[in-house]
């Protein structure tokens, strides 16, 4: 097999599963494993792979923070699909928190509850979506305002939540990488997300499948604490069977 054969199988191989290890690679192709990583390492200068601690996956994991304006332009019609989904699981006389992020922008515009709704954000952005209904009672969490996400931060917001208690948690994330865990780009915003899992019976992770092996710098908590994963149909089966595997739930937009 030439090189140019061994990189085409290597690419198909990581389009399907998203990761294999090189050990593997060697393998399936009977070469050594200098031959593989000489053969990653090209690949990756070209900007079609990235490498991490003795495997190839498909993308570069480190995700960077982009302003609230750039990122509600990426997967527009994911997002909405996911929150549309996610609104249909609001049910009577509940108390939510919504984090913030584009992801849960779509579920505020998709909200419409027939009952009075209790909404507890940290997002400005969602707060003003939400006020345009009368059947939904806001508490907007104060603190010092991110500039990047519209959304506050900080000692106040926590210690608001400390001192109560809310059915579900929606949040978006920026990763969920199932060595990590998922994450966020900025330290404050996971801790008040972990604020915000403590206060909440349930957590609901929003994120489209680009997020799917990807790692914000911060982590915000582990996969098994996740209760509800809602993801678009771009999904790939291997993260699917992933999660199944974990015992989470899934929905799939």
């Amino acid at each position: 097999m030439t090189k140019e054969q061994r990189h085409t199988f290597i690419l198909d191989k990581l389009l399907k599963s998203g990761s294999i290890m090189v050990s593997d690679l060697a393998q399936m192709l009977s070469v050594s494993s200098v031959t593989i990583r000489k053969d990653l390492t090209e690949l990756e200068k070209a900007g079609k792979l990235y490498r991490s601690h003795g495997k190839a996956i498909l993308l570069n994991p480190f995700t960077n923070n982009r302003s609230v304006n750039e990122k509600e332009k990426l997967s527009a019609k994911e997002k909405d699909d996911i929150g549309r989904e996610a609104a249909k699981l609001i049910t009577t006389d509940d108390s939510i928190i919504i984090a913030s992020g584009t992801t849960v922008h779509a579920l505020a515009r998709n909200i419409r509850p027939h009952h009075r709704l209790t909404a507890v954000t940290a997002s400005i952005e969602v707060a003003q979506i939400l006020a345009q209904d009368e059947n939904i009672d806001i508490l907007q969490l104060g603190g010092m305002l991110r500039h990047s996400s519209l959304s506050v931060v900080g000692h106040y917001s926590r210690m608001l939540l400390q001192n109560c208690s809310f059915s579900k948690l929606y949040i978006g994330v920026d990763g969920i990488d199932f060595d990590f865990g998922f994450s966020t780009t900025d330290m404050r915003e996971a801790e008040l997300n972990r604020e915000m899992m403590a206060a909440a019976q349930k957590t609901i992770v929003l994120a489209d499948s680009t997020k799917f092996g990807r790692r914000g710098f911060a982590k915000i908590g582990n996969i098994d604490e996740i209760d509800l994963i809602i993801t678009d149909s771009r999904v790939s089966p291997a993260v699917v069977k992933q999660i199944e595997e974990l015992g989470i739930d899934l929905i799939i937009a």
